[in-house]
């Protein structure tokens, strides 16, 4: 069985947001065929908390901080957090690279 792609999502607080997110992206990956286990955190917590996933979900606005905690992961940088299109439309090609579709 392939692994489980970990995801976070993430926004200023670590709450409405990026909640909202991952919901959205969950959707998405669901519909796409890839197993996923998502959670959500603040924008200040990335570099401690990248160490248990695979890939962040954020909004552009984010895109410098979360750059700067040199995580290593894939990221995915969206306008509108809970645009499903937008976010298949920048999830799809790093699923690709991954080897996950």
């Amino acid at each position: 069985m392939a692994k489980q792609l970990r995801i976070l999502t993430v926004c200023g607080n670590g709450l409405g947001s990026s909640f909202a997110c991952q919901m959205a992206v969950e959707g998405v990956l669901k519909g796409l065929g890839v197993d996923c286990k998502l959670d959500h955190d603040s924008v200040s917590s990335v570099a401690s908390a990248a160490r248990n996933f695979d890939m962040i979900v954020a909004a552009q606005n984010f895109q410098t901080q979360i750059e700067g905690a040199n995580t290593g992961l894939p990221c995915v940088f969206l306008k509108r957090l809970v645009d499903k299109k937008e976010i298949e439309e920048k999830i799809t090609p790093v699923l690709q690279e991954m080897g996950l579709l």
